[in-house]
C-alpha cells in the first residue's frame, strides 16, 4: 500500500499539472524533440513496439496466460492476473472520462484515437501486464541474474510501449507518466491483498 500510495501522489500532483495546463509547454517540448528523430525504420519499430500495448494484444496474451495458470492448478494466480489486468484498462477509461483531456494531433498522418488523452491507456495497462507477468516468472526463477533480467525485460518493454505513443505523436509525454502511475498504483493495491507470488 506503501507504493501504492508513492505512486497516487504524484499521479494527482501530475493530474492537477495537466487540468490546468501548466505542462502544456513541456508536452509541446518534448513532442517536438521526440519527432525530430523520426525515420522510416524507427517509424516502422515504434508501430510495431505500440501494439505491445493495444487492447488486442493485452487481451489475447492474457487470456492465454490466465488459461495456463488455470489449467495448472494456479487458480489463485489467474484470478489475480486477470483483475490486474482487466481492473487496469477499466481505472483508465474512467480516469480518461474524469479529465476530459483533448488528444494532440497524430503524427505520420495516423488517425486520432477516438478516447481522450490522459492518462495513457496503453501505458498504465502494458505497465500492469509487464509488470504482473514478471512478477510471476521472477518468484520461480533460481538465480538472482535470471530475477534481475525478468524484471529489465519488463521493464524495457513497458518504457518503449510509452515511448511509441509520443514518438507516434498520439499521447503527451506527462499521458504516459501518467499511465505509468496510475498503473503501479492499481498493481500494487492488487498485489497488497491477494500477491499472486505466493500462489
Amino acid at each position: 500500500m506503501a507504493v501504492a500510495a508513492a505512486a497516487a501522489v504524484p499521479f494527482g500532483w501530475l493530474a492537477r499539472l495537466v487540468e490546468t495546463g501548466s505542462a502544456q509547454a513541456f508536452d509541446n517540448r518534448a513532442r517536438v524533440a521526440v519527432h525530430s528523430l523520426a525515420s522510416p525504420a524507427l517509424t516502422g519499430a515504434m508501430w510495431g513496439i505500440t501494439q505491445l500495448g493495444s487492447a488486442l494484444f493485452l487481451i489475447l496474451a492474457t487470456a492465454s496466460i490466465v488459461w495456463r495458470l488455470a489449467v495448472s492448478g494456479r487458480h489463485r494466480a489467474a484470478w489475480l492476473f486477470a483483475a490486474v489486468v482487466a481492473g487496469g484498462e477499466l481505472l483508465d477509461q474512467v480516469l480518461k472520462l474524469l479529465f476530459h483531456r483533448p488528444r494532440p494531433q497524430a503524427f505520420f498522418g495516423l488517425p486520432e484515437p477516438a478516447s481522450y488523452s490522459f492518462p495513457s491507456g496503453h501505458s498504465g495497462t502494458s505497465c500492469c501486464f509487464f509488470a504482473m507477468a514478471a512478477m510471476l516468472v521472477a518468484a520461480r526463477a533460481r538465480s538472482v541474474p535470471a530475477k534481475i533480467a525478468v524484471w529489465a525485460g519488463a521493464a524495457l518493454a513497458v518504457c518503449l510501449v510509452g515511448l511509441s505513443r509520443v514518438y507516434l505523436g498520439v499521447h503527451y509525454p506527462t499521458d504516459v507518466l501518467g499511465g505509468y502511475l496510475a498503473g503501479i498504483a492499481w498493481l500494487a493495491s492488487v498485489h497488497a491483498f491477494g500477491p499472486a507470488r505466493s500462489t
